[in-house]
């Protein structure tokens, strides 16, 4: 006897979309991402392809029409629910193009709330090019199965994040001269929390001595080493998601 194949399949397309799913729902999918499901992945009338909306969580959808530029889909059946993501916004200063990309990409796999570029003095890049950078992070949770995107704020001056800095969030600065090793720190302060991560060359004194004197800042350590910007952001990330995240859930 033939096993009936799993469905939706393993290797179903995966999309987020900015139609709110629903029941039955159907959706029309055009421009780049039709492109991508008929051209690279060659889907055709009767295929699944899953679908999230960052709202009401994942969907099993069935193609009930393929043309040209567009695609149609029909939502039969959620799969999950939006994910609840654990509060961590990572405020990351500007690096060149490549580099921050990298941080964008990694902090949506690792499953940050919120990423916040930041400039600083001593940042070689003080730009961003918001549309790709959303476009780096929507095509990370697609990669990685996330329901939720991250927010993706506009970049901000480094005085401007502090001044309206909330008190009751731990703002965990990572300092290459030293602080509380960030294991424990990160034990020791549960609940809302960001990481500021500096630019290359890091930040200047002046930088730093206006961060640790912040009432919410907790200066930390990442070890022996002189880490490169996306290193830290990715290395310190991670370590959060293991002690104060959901990797332990």
């Amino acid at each position: 006897m033939v096993a009936t194949p799993a469905w939706p399949p393993r290797s179903a397309p995966r999309l987020f979309v900015r139609d709110v799913l629903a029941q039955d729902a159907a959706i029309s999918i055009s421009e780049g991402q039709a492109h991508y499901l008929t051209k690279v992945m060659r889907i055709a009338e009767g295929d699944a392809v899953i679908l999230c909306d960052d709202a009401t969580g994942e969907w099993a959808c069935a193609v009930s029409a393929v043309s040209k530029r567009e695609v149609t889909v029909i939502a039969r059946e959620r799969l999950r629910e939006r994910e609840q993501v654990p509060d961590l916004t990572l405020c990351a200063a500007l690096l060149k193009k490549p580099n921050f990309d990298l941080v964008l990409e990694k902090a949506t796999e690792l499953g940050v709330r919120r990423i916040q570029p930041v400039v600083t003095r001593r940042c070689v890049a003080d730009k961003l090019n918001e549309e790709r950078a959303s476009a780096i992070v929507t095509e990370a949770a697609e990669q990685c199965a996330r329901t939720a995107l991250p927010e993706l704020a506009a970049p901000m001056k480094l005085e401007a994040l502090l001044r309206d800095w909330p008190q009751d969030r731990a703002l965990f600065f990572a300092d290459e001269t030293g602080g509380e090793p960030a294991a424990r720190a990160f034990t020791a302060h549960p609940g809302p929390a960001a990481l500021l991560i500096g630019p290359e060359g890091g930040f200047d004194d002046a930088e730093r001595a206006m961060v640790r004197a912040h009432p919410a800042a907790r200066a930390i350590s990442l070890g022996p080493r002189i880490l490169r910007g996306e290193t830290a952001a990715i290395a310190a990330t991670a370590l959060w998601m293991a002690l104060a995240g959901d990797w332990n859930k």
